[in-house]
């Protein structure tokens, strides 16, 4: 080969702030799906998300959640996406893993307490995940 690329592990780190808010934000959107835009940064792999924005247009119900990228201002600060499982699955479904965006996915499942998070990447791999 004459390029290797490297393999970047991914790590995301959450903050406690913003975890609270999108158990929050998950709860009242409930028994609809939820979605957010998780705003942050990554160097060297790790994905630090410190901040969230709710996606302008944005549709849920209680099997789907969504929103027209074609209205997302630019900003270089976006990481991914969050959203609700109202099920209690925890894993990527085909669709989700279709519509990916960004570097990490965040899945929260119903009950949405702070053990109900997970992180996924585009291949539906489980990122590790910790609170800052």
């Amino acid at each position: 080969m004459l390029f290797k690329k490297k393999k970047i592990e991914r790590h995301v780190s959450l903050h406690r702030t913003v975890l609270d808010s999108i158990l929050s934000y998950c709860q009242m959107k409930h028994p609809n799906e939820g979605i957010l835009i998780l705003k942050g940064k990554s160097k060297q792999g790790l994905v630090t998300i410190d901040g969230l924005v709710i996606p302008p247009f944005n549709y849920t119900g209680p099997t789907f959640a969504g929103f027209p990228h074609s209205f997302l201002p630019f900003d270089l600060s976006y990481v991914g996406i969050v959203h609700s499982h109202p099920s209690g699955s925890a894993h990527p479904s085909v669709t989700d893993l279709h519509n990916f965006f960004g570097l990490v996915s965040l899945i929260v499942k119903s009950p949405y307490s702070d053990n109900d998070i997970f992180a996924w990447d585009s291949n539906g791999n489980e990122v590790p995940l910790s609170i800052i």
